[in-house]
C-alpha cells in the first residue's frame, strides 16, 4: 500500500497543472482499495464556474467512475485544506478519509476556521489527516500569488495606475 506522500505527490503533480494555465495551483486525488479513481485540479476561472474546484471535481469523476453518490472507503488527497463547500460536498459523498497539505487559514473547514468535516451534528464524519508534504503545498501557492501581485504590479505601472 502507497503512502500519504506518494498521493499527495500526486495530488501536488495536479495542482502544478492548474498553475500552468492560470489557475489557483490546488489538485487533488481520490483513492479506493490504493487505486485512484479521480484526479482534478482548480478549474474556477478558466470555466468561471465557482464550484469548479479541485475537490468538486474530482467527487464528480470518482462518483461517475463508481456509479455511485457514495464515496464510502475513498480517500480524498488535496494540497490545500478544504473550503466550506468542498467540505460539505465530502460529508455528503461520504468520503472516509481527507489528507491535505497546507492549512488555510482564510478559508479552512478542516480544523483551521472550522471542522465542518468531524461535526458530531452531521450524519457523516470524516477523517482528517494534515500538513502532509505541507511545506511544498504552501511554497507552490505562496509563490503562486507572489508572481500574480508581481504581474498586477506591472501592469498597473504600465497603465499609469501605480501609485507608490
Amino acid at each position: 500500500m502507497m503512502n500519504n506522500e506518494y498521493y499527495m505527490r500526486l495530488a501536488i503533480e495536479e495542482a502544478k497543472k492548474a498553475e500552468q494555465i492560470g489557475e489557483v495551483p490546488i489538485g487533488a486525488i481520490i483513492v479506493k482499495d490504493g487505486e485512484v479513481i479521480a484526479r482534478a485540479h482548480n478549474l474556477r476561472e478558466t470555466e468561471q464556474r465557482a464550484i469548479a474546484h479541485a475537490e468538486v471535481l474530482a467527487i464528480d469523476k470518482a462518483c461517475e467512475v463508481l456509479g455511485s453518490w457514495r464515496l464510502e472507503d475513498t480517500t480524498l488527497y488535496v494540497t490545500l485544506e478544504p473550503c466550506a463547500m468542498c467540505a460539505g460536498a465530502i460529508v455528503l459523498s461520504r468520503v472516509k478519509r481527507v489528507v491535505f497539505g497546507a492549512c488555510d487559514p482564510k478559508g479552512g473547514c478542516a480544523g483551521t476556521l472550522m471542522n465542518l468535516l468531524q461535526e458530531k451534528r452531521f450524519n457523516h464524519q470524516t477523517e482528517v489527516v494534515s500538513g502532509v508534504l505541507q511545506e511544498e503545498c504552501s511554497q507552490m501557492l505562496s509563490e503562486f500569488f507572489r508572481q500574480l501581485r508581481i504581474m498586477k504590479k506591472k501592469n498597473d505601472e504600465k497603465n499609469g495606475e501605480y501609485n507608490k
